[in-house]
């Protein structure tokens, strides 16, 4: 869960999440993403460094420079388990945690299902 967390972390950001898309379609290093995606080539290493540390993306070293791409099977685990979550029954005889009671008194009415 916790590696789950970090994932989603690091593609909260919307340079983030743009850069993971261009690297589905195709191996980058620093200054060609930095171009496509009209930022500085240190702005872009921050963004990998992130992604890198979330076990994102990986690195190979070609020659002079390091291209990067998507750990796929990583994302699609990610992906499942996030799709799991939905999968999680509700409770329907669950009492207010905060009070310990079923009176409802931390604001959700009764008869009334989360969706």
């Amino acid at each position: 869960m916790a590696e789950l967390i970090e994932i989603l972390k690091s593609l909260s950001d919307e340079t983030r999440f743009t850069i993971i898309k261009l690297l589905l379609s195709h191996d980058y290093c620093v200054g060609a993403l930095a171009k496509n995606l009209n930022v500085s080539d240190s702005a872009v290493s921050q963004h990998l460094k992130i992604l890198r540390h979330a076990g994102i993306i990986k690195g190979d070293k070609r020659g002079y420079y390091t291209h990067y791409y998507v750990d796929r099977q990583l994302l699609r685990e990610s992906a499942k388990e996030l799709a799991d979550l939905s999968d999680i029954v509700q409770d329907s005889n669950s009492v207010c945690h905060k009070f310990g009671s079923k009176d409802h008194s931390c604001g959700r009415k009764e008869g009334v299902k989360n969706e």
